[in-house]
């Protein structure tokens, strides 16, 4: 597996050797589990094609430099973990790293295909929104990924129709970084990523994510996060896509040591030994 890091400096305030590294020895004190780390600072910015051949899972952090990072490396990844060669592993900030991103816009297409299908519809002109990258949603924005038929005109059959397709944003609309604690609930006990974990926990500081969060609906939600002010946010969720997963993990901010707390290392180690083909 490969653990992936933009190594913000800011990371310094709560981890000696980054983010990342952290994860990174913490796994590979684990038996069966080969583990490899790397940075955009790295050449290839630590995503080569031999790190991706290697790389049965890929955890991906990062934060300030995501427009670095071109679409095209993110397709490779979807496209790796549709084969089934890959799961990725999306940690807190990286809900608009490139890799999430993509792969939200291909989970959005492959519903919209299903949806298709179950009216009938067998050739539809679609026409792609891409979301507005970086800025974050209204509160009262509709809530992407959405699509929109064209009113049909004569010359269109029941078959055919013209839509638009709203992809996702990958943000939420309110975030508060008071390092005030959080309280997360188990959701599923007896799935997987659940493993070894109590069905309630807290972590003593953390950074708020508000819902609702502009992402394809997600084929499990297994955690729920909750903080005193009544914010709540689905904070470990799963879609399949192709052969392979994408795991969303929100918590995981650069400057608090949620990485030291027993119970997200566990989760973590449960993400990676998720099995990437089903």
């Amino acid at each position: 597996m490969l653990v992936w890091d933009e190594q913000q400096p800011a990371q310094k305030e709560a981890y000696d050797n980054f983010l990342g590294n952290a994860i990174a020895e913490h796994l590979r004190s684990k038996p069966g589990l080969q583990v490899r780390s790397s940075s955009i600072q790295d050449g290839e910015q630590g995503v080569s094609p031999a790190l991706l051949d290697f790389a049965q899972v890929i955890v991906w952090w990062g934060h300030v430099r995501h427009a670095e990072i071109k679409s095209e490396l993110g397709k490779d990844i979807v496209s790796r973990i549709q084969r089934g060669q890959c799961n990725l592993v999306a940690i807190h900030s990286a809900h608009w790293s490139t890799p999430f991103i993509e792969a939200m816009n291909e989970v959005t297409r492959i519903h919209l295909r299903d949806e298709l299908a179950k009216q009938g519809i067998e050739n539809a002109n679609i026409l792609e929104v891409a979301a507005d990258r970086f800025k974050a949603p209204a509160r009262d924005a509709k809530r992407t990924p959405f699509w929109e038929f064209d009113s049909p005109n004569s010359s269109e059959s029941p078959k055919s129709r013209s839509l638009k397709l709203y992809l996702p944003n990958c943000c939420f609309p309110a975030y508060r970084n008071d390092g005030k604690p959080s309280f997360l609930q188990v959701l599923k006990p007896d799935h997987p990523l659940a493993r070894n974990l109590p069905e309630k926990f807290s972590l003593p500081r953390t950074e708020m994510y508000d819902e609702p969060f502009h992402v394809p609906e997600p084929d499990e939600t297994v955690l729920q996060e909750r903080w005193e002010a009544g914010e709540a946010f689905r904070s470990v969720m799963l879609w399949n896509l192709g052969k392979g997963k994408v795991i969303y993990i929100r918590p995981g901010h650069e400057t608090f040591p949620i990485y030291k707390d027993p119970n997200m290392l566990q989760l973590i180690e449960n993400a990676v030994r998720f099995p990437v083909a089903p």
